[in-house]
């Protein structure tokens, strides 16, 4: 009896300690990397945490993004374990990608993912071209310096109209991804305004809602830029995407959820998407409709109360994006 709690107690500090330094919690099982960053050939320590009762082989899995499909996978144990060694072509591939790490527990997914993002120098569009495309150069050399790894979340806004629930897409556009969550989790999307509600394009299709500036006027912003990312996630019904100025370069915060696919498949490529809702197709369809004055602003702005961070569900296991309600915008 005595050793069982003694047991006990040394279980309940270690998970208390895995919690404490990972970015996720360690409660109900999961993997948790140990920190954010990880310098290329070293290792890469994170904390196993295996749910009281499961029982089976204790895996972890690299998934392909979207697909979910297996690309390799490692027999583990609970508690800390080195990545790195359990996955040596995390430092030795020639090709390094984003991929989801999940943990695997008798074949059942256990826990969000933890999201491996390759720290690759950045693909940079210093400017336009004349067709107003980002011009990318496809001969950059990109540098591999390790890796960023964190617990996958879903993004829940809060809006005076309800609850839109967003997946971020990570393996699309990392640093915006990174970016946005990063603003949701220090709480810089409290009590901020959608300024600009384009119900439709001049075609008559529905275009976008804009959000993200702390002063309501279009212009602010955190205080720093983003560079422009090559995204391939179209622009469609329910996809978040970056809001920037002429110059491709200037991302921050502010953001817009897109209203139609006819009405932005022109932004594809000019313009970063990098997540997608999951839920509140009829809030975007409540906030699409907002009477609005001049140069698209409402005359009360609806907004954004508060945004919070949540676990995502296993990869691959999560709800779909949301779909557009028709082709035809709803009537104000």
């Amino acid at each position: 009896m005595h050793v069982l709690t003694r047991m006990n107690r040394r279980l309940a500090m270690a998970g208390a300690v895995a919690t404490a330094l990972s970015l996720g919690s360690a409660a109900v099982g999961q993997l948790n990397p140990d920190r954010l960053y990880y310098g290329i050939k070293r290792p890469a320590p994170m904390t196993v945490a295996v749910p009281a009762g499961a029982a089976g082989t204790v895996e972890v899995h690299l998934l392909e993004p979207g697909t979910a499909k297996v690309l390799e996978k490692a027999t583990v144990a609970a508690g800390s374990i080195d990545l790195a060694s359990a996955f040596p072509s995390l430092w030795t591939n020639p090709s390094p990608r984003l991929v989801y790490a999940q943990l695997v527990v008798g074949e059942v997914k256990v826990g969000p993912a933890v999201v491996l993002q390759p720290l690759l120098t950045p693909v940079y569009a210093p400017a336009l071209d004349r067709g107003q495309n980002p011009a990318f150069n496809p001969a950059q050399s990109r540098v591999y310096s390790g890796l960023r790894a964190y617990v996958d979340k879903q993004v829940v806004l809060d809006t005076s109209m309800g609850e839109i629930k967003l997946a971020l897409r990570p393996e699309v556009a990392p640093n915006s991804a990174y970016n946005f969550r990063h603003l949701v989790e220090n709480g810089f999307y409290t009590d901020v305004i959608f300024h600009r509600i384009v119900a439709t394009n001049p075609m008559g299709h529905g275009f976008v809602i804009q959000v993200g500036d702390p002063t309501g006027m279009g212009s602010g912003g955190p205080g720093y830029y983003i560079d422009l990312e090559p995204s391939t996630l179209p622009h469609d019904f329910g996809v978040l995407s970056m809001a920037r100025s002429g110059d491709p370069n200037t991302n921050g915060s502010q953001v817009f959820i897109c209203l139609s696919r006819e009405g932005t498949r022109m932004l594809d490529g000019k313009y970063t998407t990098f997540g997608q809702a999951v839920s509140g197709a009829d809030v975007i369809q409540a906030l699409w409709v907002v009477p609005v004055g001049a140069q698209d602003r409402p005359i009360e702005p609806p907004s954004i109360k508060a945004a919070r961070l949540e676990e995502a569900p296993p990869y691959g296991e999560g709800p779909a994006a949301v779909t557009a309600p028709g082709a035809a915008p709803p009537e104000r």
